[in-house]
């Protein structure tokens, strides 16, 4: 006895001839969907993440065959990645957002200049970190209302912003390098909680609520729709432009956090302090998968970014590489990491219903 789908066992109960009969179109299982396509490039980024770790054995294997010398260098990796993941967390908010942020760098850089005079430290460290807080919170908001109400293109006023911000941080340091003195500031870059640095704690917890609040929660939802069809978000009832202001201002937020931890691991700030730090968070989300057209990323792909940029750039470093190599690296990772997002803009998922559908 032949098996019949549902709709044809329908349609010839109602007397349509065989040949009318049109079969269910094949469905896609949830790994080779829409839905696993986070998962799939994931695991991609775990297993570049794989082959440096390979490439460090294999240049390298009178350190690696230390396990206690590989324990500490994973500790230094997720240290050094610290930082610029907070930022990264930001960032990945405002690109999906359909949105653009230069100037991330120089916030953190004035958030650390501002939190480190004698007038702001007088206060202890209470004060320091809602300094560093309220300045990056502060110069996010003016980011996003330049772009939602000012309409500027968010190119245009994150590049201003960025070399506004370098400028005034260098006239309240006077250019000069600020000595933090606070203990506690001071501590956090060197204190262990279980053999772990402090500092990859507070990454974790920054990542973990912006996963939350990306996947979670209506923000997030929003985020998504306004970075895809910002009409298409207005007329379904979003605030397109309060929306762009608050994203702003979460970047802003998450570069005073990155200020304290920068700052706390220099002891000091001053008007150069993170230096391309915007290059490396854009980086790291187009890495992770973020599309620069909005409307698409993950923040644990994000993550990943951030910690293979490490790897490499730790990589380079136990091998005696200059800086100027890294940085060519870099930027020809970055290319790539473009150029497959164009050649994969339509997804995998879409390639294949379309072959699918020709064959039927």
């Amino acid at each position: 006895m032949s098996e019949t789908t549902p709709t044809a066992t329908h349609e010839r109960a109602a007397g349509l001839p065989a040949e009318f009969t049109k079969p269910d179109a094949p469905r896609l299982s949830w790994w080779h969907g829409d839905g696993g396509e986070g998962a799939r490039r994931n695991l991609g980024l775990l297993a570049t993440l794989l082959v440096l770790v390979v490439i460090g054995i294999l240049t390298r294997p009178d350190l690696y065959g230390d396990a206690s010398w590989v324990w500490g260098n994973t500790l230094t990796i997720l240290k050094l990645a610290s930082v610029v993941g907070v930022v990264t967390v930001g960032m990945t908010f405002v690109i999906i957002g359909g949105g653009i942020d230069l100037s991330v760098g120089a916030i953190v850089a004035l958030a650390g200049v501002w939190c480190t005079t004698v007038a702001t430290q007088s206060y202890g460290a209470g004060g320091m970190i809602f300094s560093a807080l309220t300045v990056g919170l502060g110069v996010g908001l003016v980011n996003g209302l330049l772009i939602s109400y000012g309409r500027l293109v968010p190119f245009i006023a994150t590049l201003a912003m960025m070399v506004a911000a370098r400028g005034l941080a260098a006239e309240i340091s006077d250019k000069q390098t600020q000595v933090s003195n606070d203990a506690f500031i001071n501590g956090i870059a060197s204190t262990n909680l279980l053999g772990i640095p402090l500092l990859v704690y507070i990454l974790a917890g920054v990542v973990a609520a912006g996963w939350v609040l990306l996947n979670r929660t209506t923000f997030g939802r929003r985020t998504v729709a306004v970075g895809g069809n910002p009409e298409a978000a207005r007329l379904a009832g979003i605030d397109v432009r309060r929306h762009t202001v608050l994203l702003y201002a979460l970047s802003g937020l998450c570069c005073g956090i990155a200020a304290i931890m920068l700052t706390s691991q220099a002891t000091s700030a001053q008007a150069a302090m993170a230096n391309l730090y915007e290059l490396d968070a854009i980086a790291a989300a187009i890495i992770g998968g973020t599309l620069l057209s909005g409307g698409r990323g993950t923040i644990v792909g994000s993550l990943l970014g951030v910690i293979i940029f490490s790897t490499i750039t730790n990589l380079f470093a136990i091998n005696g590489l200059s800086t100027e190599a890294q940085n060519m690296v870099k930027g020809g990772i970055i290319v790539a990491a473009v150029l497959v997002q164009q050649v994969q803009f339509g997804s995998v998922t879409q390639f294949l219903r379309r072959n699918r559908a020709t064959t039927t």
